[in-house]
């Protein structure tokens, strides 16, 4: 199962939630995709869709999915990292209307350059060959297990701090 989260800021992220639901119309993507579309105006037709999910709902989406992919939200990709998954994180743009400022690109970039532990797609257009090839790209990243978790949030933190500087 893959598991789609774009968290709940109020502009939609309508890009990646069609994107996926096209990748599973055309056959691309054969396998169950539960999508949280949040303020998305675009409803899937491919999908089981939910605008929200409740805490237990979303935290067994993130157990069962054998890949999530997410915004570039911390939250949203930290949770699937505390469940050992490399995420797919694909930051919301400015320049689609999808958040106020570029803040997710640069953070993704950052997180991905410095933790490697989270797979980034900065072209929506990448995405079905980031899934396509998941299981290998996988392999390469740092998991966010319990081993690893307090030195992750650590260097987290340090990050967040320097950029709030």
């Amino acid at each position: 199962m893959i598991f789609v989260t774009v968290g709940t800021h109020e502009q939609p992220f309508n890009r990646l939630i069609k994107k996926v639901d096209d990748l599973v119309a055309d056959g691309d993507i054969r396998e169950k995709v539960i999508v949280q579309t949040g303020f998305s105006t675009y409803v899937p037709k491919h999908c089981e869709a939910h605008k929200m999910m409740s805490f237990d709902e979303m935290q067994q989406a993130l157990k069962d999915a054998r890949i999530v992919i997410t915004h570039g939200g911390p939250s949203s990709f930290i949770e699937a990292l505390q469940y050992g998954k490399v995420p797919i994180v694909v930051p919301r743009q400015e320049k689609f209307h999808e958040h106020v400022n570029n803040h997710q690109m640069d953070f993704t970039k950052l997180i991905a350059e410095r933790m490697n532990n989270i797979i980034p797609v900065y072209d929506i257009d990448n995405l079905k060959k980031t899934i396509d090839d998941y299981d290998e790209i996988a392999i390469t990243k740092s998991h966010g297990e319990s081993s690893n978790n307090k030195q992750f949030n650590e260097q987290l933190e340090k990050i967040v701090n320097d950029l709030s500087k």
